[in-house]
């Protein structure tokens, strides 16, 4: 099987990469900013460039390929002024756009194109679990603050553009996933494990909120089921059935690392970090309570539907992983 993996370069692209390619498919990521570079030796798969915003040699890749699974955009871990703005929207739009387009002209377009979205389109609210059939979807909740309603229309703007691209032998999924819990640095694993080795792994503000997440390993099985079902189309999402709240699932992580202790965050302590630290209190404090409604419906089973043996699980991987150079 041939997949590709524009937008492949970041933490959850070199993990699909790194699965698929050891199984013996061919993969190939199309990145931004190679300098001409077309492979890596460092790597079992070849990289090719594009500039993920208009349709060039890397479309190539497409025609004939088996799966392509988009997963460009910028990094939302950053402060939501005006300019972050833009490019946040522009680059997941722009590049979905592409690949439609891609896919469009392709004399052996792909069986499946599977497109990242977020499971943050969803509303805050902590009455009941959001799934595919019945949950809310955000932007109209009263007080939301505007950097929430921004990242809702973002999500939105970007699965109208999946809609929009004229693909019928294709069939498409949007993938409005959790966050990803996987052992490697620089992941959101990482950062939350470094909060509970520093003793600062305590609930962030009042705790509440529902934290939705998905194991790296659940992740990629996921994607191989929907990979094989090809009655699937439309929004899937891609979490635990088991979300939970901040101050459980913080708790879990403490005893899976054996830290006796975490500090809490108060509301003001979270604003004034993300300041410094250029980011936005949503991805800590909005509350995403999402459920897998399709892939458990379809038959698909959790290897880690529990967030207490994920994290202990994630924890001891994380030991055993070679410190970042």
């Amino acid at each position: 099987m041939k997949i590709v993996l524009p937008g492949g370069s970041g933490q959850v692209g070199t993990l699909v990469a790194w699965s698929f390619a050891a199984e013996g498919h061919e993969v190939v990521v199309l990145g931004r900013n190679l300098g001409g570079r077309a492979s890596s030796p460092a790597t079992h798969w070849r990289t090719v460039p594009w500039d993920a915003r208009t349709v060039g040699d890397w479309a190539k890749e497409i025609d004939g390929a088996d799966v392509v699974l988009n997963l460009a955009g910028r990094s939302v871990d950053c402060r939501y002024n005006q300019e972050n703005r833009r490019l946040i929207v522009d680059s997941r739009v722009d590049s979905t756009r592409a690949v439609g387009q891609a896919i469009a002209q392709a004399s052996n377009p792909p069986r499946v194109w599977l497109q990242m979205s977020t499971a943050t389109i969803y509303a805050h609210r902590y009455d009941a679990p959001n799934d595919e059939a019945t949950g809310i979807l955000g932007g109209a909740e009263p007080g939301a603050p505007d950097t929430w309603r921004f990242s809702i229309e973002v999500a939105k703007a970007w699965e109208r553009t999946l809609a929009e691209a004229e693909t019928p032998k294709t069939r498409k999924v949007a993938l409005r996933s959790a966050m990803v819990m996987s052992p490697d640095r620089g992941g959101i694993f990482d950062v939350l494990l470094g909060l509970v080795r520093k003793g600062l792994g305590g609930a962030s503000g009042d705790g509440r909120q529902f934290v939705s997440w998905i194991h790296g390993e659940d992740l990629l099985a996921a994607l191989r089921f929907l990979i094989d079902h090809s009655k699937i189309d439309g929004a899937v999402n891609l979490a635990s059935p088991n979300p939970l709240p901040n101050a459980d699932f913080m708790r879990a992580l403490r005893q899976a690392w054996g830290a006796r202790i975490g500090l809490p965050a108060n509301r003001w302590m979270l604003e004034i970090g993300a300041f410094f630290l250029r980011t936005e209190t949503e991805l800590i404090l909005k509350s995403r309570r999402v459920v897998p409604g399709r892939l458990l419906e379809a038959g698909f089973e959790f290897r880690f539907p529990e967030w207490r043996a994920a994290a202990g699980d994630l924890c001891g991987r994380w030991r055993g992983r070679p410190p970042a150079r």
